[in-house]
């Protein structure tokens, strides 16, 4: 009998023992290939001999230190390795366990933002339907993932909530890719009004959607457009990067891909690559002098903020992200293993679409290719794919409701950015008999 409060009260889930490389092992010695890198977690892996160095050497030197009396040495490079590699404007990093509290935090700093500026009523949040930003309240009230806010709604915060850029199923017949972007991202300038710009305060968007639609990337010129009408109506652009960025996408951050900047970006996930729970939000110079200058004092905090341990664990991913060149690696494999996905399932009868950048891509299901029909959700095709990849020694990242939160079945790959020409074609070969033995 387990005393663990697990996710799944009925599941009887095998024991990780050890971790090597891009494969986990159970206690029968049975080796599964982490082909999501658990939640687009594992960029750099399993056993990476640098980090865990990193993290040793911090225990002996200072394992905790509570950010009210001190910083610390680790979280102060961090920190300045990121700035260097940030979005133009971006000036500061506030550290901490996670990617909901990165959204937490950027929420409570764009209204206090406004609260020093002398704009009391900008409040309201607006963001996509079909997003996910985490499952603290805040966080979760922002996001767009239906099933997952359903039980909560009546605790939740009221926010706007618009179509997302999502060419396969959005774009009208005859409509250019440009057009339609132009068209989805207009939704935001008419919610702003109908809210009233000085209500405002923020548009939060994952430049490329993650477990909700399947590494859903926007069509160009999307999010200009977006940063043109944040810009107009004074309302701040957030952009969660939690598992898109770190190089996921091919570029340290995944908005560079876009040509904009962002006022507030959080990250998690890969940035401490499972070494260690870290996350940060971190905001332009702009808003940063506005507190600076006026109370002096974010009005928020946790514990274990700038944790020296996980800081100097993040500053040894990001170092190998950067100097060590694996953010290329991942565009490069990554191109690759798209282009093995298309070949061995691009005119599969059941998979309608096969999208994403870098090491970050979405396979999506549906019963009829021509006609895009998704499977009935009583079948719960994703449920069954994601033991039937498991069974066959493939970890990937099956979701259901890609469609309006009920309707619609994906499979998301974030595999470590480590991968090799063998496991590509591994994977592909076990997502083939998934598929058989399912669809």
């Amino acid at each position: 009998m387990s005393s663990v409060f697990p996710r799944h009260c009925r599941a009887s889930l095998p024991t990780a023992t050890r971790a090597r490389g891009v494969y986990i092992f159970d206690a029968d010695g049975k080796a599964y290939l982490d082909g999501s890198g658990g939640a687009a977690v594992s960029c750099l892996g399993h056993g990476d001999a640098e980090v865990t160095r990193a993290i040793k050497d911090q225990l002996d030197s200072v394992a905790f230190a509570h950010t009210s009396f001190f910083t610390s040495d680790p979280a102060e490079a961090l920190a300045e390795k990121l700035i260097a590699h940030a979005p133009p404007g971006i000036e500061r990093v506030y550290l901490v366990s996670g990617g909901s509290e990165a959204v937490e935090a950027a929420l409570k700093l764009a209204r206090q933002y406004f609260l020093e500026i002398g704009q009391p009523t900008r409040h309201r949040v607006i963001a996509r339907r079909q997003s996910y930003h985490g499952n603290t309240l805040g966080a979760l009230a922002t996001g767009g993932n239906m099933w997952r806010r359903e039980p909560f709604d009546p605790i939740l915060m009221d926010t706007s909530h618009i179509a997302p850029c999502y060419e396969y199923r959005g774009r009208a017949p005859g409509e250019s890719a440009r057009d339609y972007g132009q068209r989805v991202a207009d939704e935001l300038d008419a919610e702003i009004q109908r809210l009233g710009p000085e209500n405002v305060m923020a548009f939060v968007a994952e430049p490329v959607v993650g477990a909700t639609l399947g590494a859903v990337p926007p069509v160009a010129g999307y999010f200009q457009r977006i940063r043109e009408i944040c810009d107009r109506h004074g309302v701040l652009l957030i952009l969660d990067e939690v598992m898109c960025g770190m190089g996921r996408t091919g570029t340290f951050f995944a908005s560079e891909q876009e040509g904009i900047a962002p006022d507030i970006v959080t990250i998690a996930k890969g940035l401490g690559a499972g070494y260690q729970p870290v996350g940060a939000m971190l905001c332009s110079g702009e808003i940063y002098r506005a507190i600076e200058g006026g109370s002096g004092f974010f009005q928020h905090g946790h514990t274990y903020v700038g944790h020296p341990v996980a800081s100097a664990a993040a500053l040894a991913v990001v170092t190998k992200l950067t100097d060590g060149a694996m953010v290329a690696r991942a565009a490069d494999m990554g191109a690759r293993l798209g282009a093995a996905l298309q070949d061995a399932f691009g005119q599969h009868p059941h998979v309608g679409d096969i999208r994403g950048r870098g090491m970050f891509w979405g396979i999506e299901l549906v019963e009829d290719r021509a006609a895009k029909t998704p499977f009935a959700p009583e079948r719960a095709i994703h449920k069954a794919l994601k033991k039937a990849t498991f069974e066959a020694g493939l970890i990937c990242y099956p979701m259901g409701g890609t469609l309006d939160g009920r309707r619609g079945d994906h499979i998301l790959l974030a595999p470590p950015f480590i991968l090799e020409e063998t496991h590509i074609g591994e994977i592909v070969d076990k997502i083939s008999t998934a598929f058989r033995a399912v669809l």
